[in-house]
């Protein structure tokens, strides 16, 4: 955790203004074939150029008309079929992004290798009106919906800059960053930005059971922020819970809320962490389990371990329970060796613990089986 990269993030208003994304991309014209800007800068960084291409399936996208493209999806409906290569020049790309399940092994770069500098934003909520009519609702407000199997991204930021402030007549107030339902999807460096929903770890499918993985990425928000039926893995990864303004009183939020299909033995797994808070000790929870009306048979499945937990986390009580008819204790939540103020074991009863032999099946080989991302190079 010490490289600059998980350094401790700007607000959330603060970030788009910061370093060198200051331009919203708007053009979608192909630019000229060039490799260095009129100042000598090389836009791309590392990773080559329209001039001097990584690979043939390789495409540049930046905002300012050095690259291929000037939006992220007009890149990616460029860059049919598999294993393609998208580098992103830093800016702020205003937009949302589709990628469907046709754009398999796909790999996502940040340039700059810093994923501050790259960030794709929009402000769609769950209850913003559609033009045609209608809500966008959960799924439909993210900003980026990854579908495709083989995903992987780098030092970008995924965000969803929608504010409940700003709309106080919205009720429906999840706003996500990002949804991945892919299987074998990878992200290293990387930061998801919102306040409710943030991060959406999913599956295509009730009976797919999908495999992501999160390494030394950083993800912030308040209200159920990770979240998904995924079998997700998120390691040396820094989660961070936000003050809040509208509340009098506590609890402000929750972490995650997993919503593992009964069939799937493998949930969330948190290991080598940490989870820190902008708000008053003791305001967030952990987790409470979301057991879908898509899904009633879910079983909602958490391991937290080797995590130092922050004095925002309730200590007491840190799980709760999002429908009295799917209390949390009847789901699999469980923590291990957990450290810090947050992971002080006053009511036992409300802290289930691994058993040493537990602990030994809770690791990233057994989720992830024979995919290996941490051992991918870019």
């Amino acid at each position: 955790m010490s490289s600059h990269h998980t350094r401790l993030p700007l607000s959330r208003r603060g970030f788009l203004l910061a370093g060198t994304a200051a331009a919203a991309a708007v053009a979608v014209t192909p630019a000229p074939v060039r490799a260095r800007t009129a100042d000598g800068r090389r836009p791309f960084g590392r990773f080559g150029s329209p001039a001097t291409r990584l690979t043939p399936g390789t495409l540049y996208v930046d905002s300012r008309g050095w690259g291929d493209h000037t939006t992220v999806q007009a890149a990616v409906t460029a860059a049919t079929g598999s294993g393609r290569t998208l580098v992103l020049a830093p800016g702020t790309y205003r937009e949302t992004v589709a990628v469907d399940v046709t754009r398999t092994e796909a790999t996502w770069i940040g340039a700059s290798e810093d994923p501050r500098d790259v960030v794709i934003v929009y402000d769609n909520a769950a209850g913003t009106p559609k033009p045609g009519g209608g809500t966008y609702g959960t799924t439909g407000s993210a900003t980026t919906t990854v579908q495709a199997d083989g995903f992987t991204a780098r030092w970008i930021t995924f965000a969803n800059d929608w504010l409940r402030a700003d709309h106080p007549d919205i009720t429906g107030t999840q706003a996500v960053a990002l949804k991945v339902q892919g299987d074998r999807s990878a992200f290293h460096h990387c930061r998801f930005v919102g306040h409710q929903d943030t991060l959406y770890a999913d599956s295509i499918a009730l009976t797919s059971f999908a495999r992501q993985y999160f390494s030394h990425c950083y993800a912030e928000g308040d209200v159920d922020f990770v979240f998904g039926r995924a079998t997700a893995v998120h390691e040396h990864c820094h989660f961070r819970t936000l003050n809040r303004t509208d509340l009098a009183a506590g609890p402000y939020g929750f972490v995650f809320a997993p919503s593992t299909a009964g069939a799937n033995p493998r949930g969330h797994l948190v290991t080598r962490s940490r989870v820190s808070s902008e708000a008053p000790d003791a305001f967030y929870k952990l987790a409470r389990p979301w057991v879908p009306s898509s899904d009633t048979t879910a079983r909602p499945s958490l391991v937290v371990r080797d995590t130092w937990l922050g004095p925002g986390i309730d200590a007491a009580t840190p799980y709760a329970t999002m429908s009295d008819a799917f209390p949390w204790q009847n789901q699999r939540f469980a923590e291990y060796r957990d450290t810090g103020p947050g992971a002080r074991i006053t009511v036992p009863e409300n802290r289930p613990q691994l058993t040493r032999e537990q602990a030994e099946s809770a690791t990233r080989e057994t989720y992830l089986g024979d995919w290996q991302p941490w051992k991918e190079t870019c």
